[in-house]
Parts: C-alpha cells; sequence; structure tokens
C-alpha cells in the first residue's frame, strides 16, 4: 500500500519563500515520478511541478517557473517544492502525487498516489 504524505505549507507574506516537501512509502518498480498540485477556492486542481528519478527530469507550470523549483530531498522517494517570490495568486491547497512507471511518462499528469493536501496562503 502506497501512502503519500505533504510537510510544510502555512502562512507567508508575498514576495516570501516556503518549502513543502513529500514523501512517499511503500514504494512500487520502475521510474518514480513525484508531483506537485494545486487547488485553489473556487477553481480545479492544476499541475504545478513534477520530478522524475533516476535522471532528476523535471517540469512546471509557466507560472511558477523561475519561482519554485523541485528536488530529490533526503534520497529516493522524499521530494521538496521550494517556492520563492510567492505571490497572493500562489495561495492554494498543495497535494503531492506519485506514481511509478516506465521513463516516458508524462510528468503533468495521470499520478496514482495523493496526498491529503497542505495549505499555502499568501497575503498581500
Amino acid at each position: 500500500q502506497v501512502q503519500v504524505a505533504e510537510l510544510g505549507g502555512g502562512l507567508v507574506q508575498a514576495g516570501g519563500s516556503l518549502r513543502l516537501s513529500c514523501a512517499a512509502s511503500g514504494r512500487t518498480a520502475g521510474y518514480a515520478y513525484m508531483g506537485w498540485f494545486r487547488q485553489a477556492p473556487g477553481k480545479e486542481r492544476e499541475f504545478v511541478a513534477a520530478i522524475r528519478w533516476p535522471g532528476s527530469k523535471t517540469a512546471y507550470t509557466d507560472s511558477v517557473k523561475d519561482r519554485f523549483t523541485v528536488s530529490i530531498d533526503n534520497g529516493k522517494n522524499t521530494v521538496a517544492l521550494q517556492m520563492n517570490m510567492l505571490k497572493p495568486e500562489d495561495t492554494a491547497v498543495y497535494y503531492c502525487a506519485a506514481k511509478w512507471g516506465p521513463a516516458q511518462l508524462d510528468l503533468t499528469k495521470g499520478f496514482d498516489y495523493w496526498g491529503q493536501g497542505t495549505q499555502v496562503t499568501v497575503s498581500s
């Protein structure tokens, strides 16, 4: 049974930084993909960033490029999302997701396992 859990989140002023972490237990075989998604009130959940390893291939949505960085943190199956220069429009519940499979999978969708989500609030 795979379990995914997020740590971090909270309240920060615009221009500030936050770091989210995600751990996935019960690993399955193949390349590991871990992604971050977010859902703001009244909006659909959207892709934010993802990483695949081995190889550390990454993907970002345009609105967070040059501000957010996804990385493998403290070994396999733990991923961090460093969020800098936060904006009020980044306010949302952030979800971590995981999947395993071959190397060619789309990093932006098709995740099988999800965490419960953590709130990120950016005040103006």
